[in-house]
């Protein structure tokens, strides 16, 4: 080992073993270093970390204040918010007591203002809420105020004010849930939405909703099946934590004997209605022309060839004749616009509604006109378009009813067309998220592996 090897392996062994550093390493380690350097060479070495000099800075750091830290965090845990339910057989005293209340000045107050008095209606099961400081001091109280049904009027706070209390009356706020359920058929389908495995019960609206939703194609008296499967999605709306009201029902699907049908609503704020319900593709549901315009009557003549009452001639009766009492309430076929409504010859008082596309209806030898019904009037189906009467050339009260279609009339009794006018290119494009995310509302409530055959 030449001079400059010794050098380097020496300074290698003084770094290995310096006291400052403390190391201790293996023979074998050592042996394999020296090696590693005998062959490498000379090779410069990295200044130790000790010979590097150490600079101390000092800095002035502001602390928080801990004084008023610890008052802020004493003053929110002197803040209380309870809620209670009023229970049967409570006076005013209990309720307050059990909301953490110990404040005479509130008392005295909720005494002896009408308005505040009249929140602390003592109606079991109404819930009340109230935001106490330490001690019972009462700083704000919320109680709803409801009608006979229990349903949501207003909403009244009591608020301190400094030293005393004022009250107001605020509509009421309804909070908006979407509830989500799944139940199998065992008997009835009422029975399916009365109880379930986890106790819980649908509201009876949402019940009946579910009966006119598929009774196009379900008879629920005789059709039921154990075994047949329903999904549904609607809506509640809660206030002060309790559920004041079920809504619509927003998607239901219902699987009878194998197979699904399923319907979703889709929002129109054109519509009467704010909305129609829809197939998932984008179809509707509704019926676009209803078969009768008269909730009660029959036919008494025909669209067919026939011996005119009046003029005795054989000739084309281009509509059909629903024979009713004068004044009976005559509803449009579909959704439209009133194109006329006036007198018109033979027809007498004669109502004509444009529909989507090139359809129309008339509605002729009216006694006279609903209310508002003029031209440019947009009708909803089923709205009241005006009364049963006999003006014209008429031989007896009846409703004389066209079916046009291109300006042809048409026979509405044998015309198959239900579908309703299709969605646009922009409401097809904003349907889609919505039926998108019923879909996969849907997905989560089906049992895993259930094959779907969906009408």
């Amino acid at each position: 080992m030449n001079s400059t090897n010794k050098f380097t392996s020496a300074r290698l062994y003084s770094l290995l073993f310096s006291t400052r550093k403390a190391r201790i390493l293996t023979a074998s380690a050592v042996a394999l270093t020296v090696c590693a350097f005998g062959a490498a060479g000379v090779a410069p070495h990295a200044p130790d970390a000790s010979d590097i000099p150490i600079r101390s800075i000092a800095e002035n750091l502001e602390l928080p204040n801990l004084e008023t830290r610890i008052a802020a965090l004493q003053q929110g845990a002197q803040t209380y918010i309870n809620e209670e339910q009023v229970r049967s057989g409570d006076t005013l005293a209990s309720l307050l007591t059990r909301l953490g209340v110990d404040d005479e000045v509130a008392t005295a107050f909720i005494k002896s203002d009408k308005v505040a008095y009249g929140a602390m209606q003592l109606k079991s099961g109404k819930r009340v809420q109230a935001q106490t400081a330490e001690g019972g001091r009462l700083q704000w109280l919320r109680a709803p105020l409801t009608d006979a049904n229990g349903n949501p009027l207003t909403d009244i706070f009591i608020t301190r004010k400094g030293e005393s209390f004022v009250a107001a009356e605020v509509p009421a706020q309804l909070e908006r849930r979407v509830e989500m359920h799944s139940r199998n058929i065992v008997s009835t389908l009422f029975a399916a939405t009365d109880s379930s495995p986890d106790g819980s019960r649908m509201p009876d609206s949402i019940s009946n909703q579910i009966v006119a939703m598929f009774s196009t194609n379900i008879d629920f008296r005789s059709d039921l099946r154990r075994g047949d499967h329903f999904n549904v999605v609607y809506e509640t709306f809660w206030q002060a934590g309790q559920m004041v009201r079920a809504g619509r029902i927003l998607a239901g699907e219902f699987t009878n004997r194998g197979t699904t049908y399923q319907s979703v609503w889709f929002d129109d704020p054109h519509s009467k209605q704010g909305g129609a319900y829809y197939s998932f593709d984008g179809k509707s549901l509704k019926k676009a022309f209803l078969k009768s315009p008269l909730e009660f009557s029959r036919i008494s003549s025909g669209f067919s060839m026939r011996v005119h009452p009046l003029s005795g001639s054989w000739k084309q009766h281009k509509g059909v004749d629903f024979a009713a009492a004068t004044g009976t309430p005559i509803r449009a076929a579909g959704d439209g616009t009133v194109e006329s409504a006036a007198s018109s010859g033979g027809y007498g008082n004669l109502v004509v509604l444009k529909h989507w596309a090139n359809y129309s209806t008339a509605y002729a030898h009216m006694s006279r006109f609903a209310k508002g019904i003029k031209k440019g009037t947009k009708v909803s189906q089923g709205d009241v378009i005006g009364y049963v009467g006999s003006t014209g050339w008429s031989t007896g009260a009846h409703l004389h009813y066209e079916f046009r279609v291109g300006n042809v009339a048409r026979d509405p009794m044998s015309i198959s067309l239900t579908a309703q006018a299709p969605l646009t290119s922009s409401e097809m494009a904003r349907f889609r998220l919505v039926s998108t995310d019923m879909m996969h509302r849907f997905s989560l409530l089906r049992p895993t592996g259930t094959a779907l055959a969906a009408r």
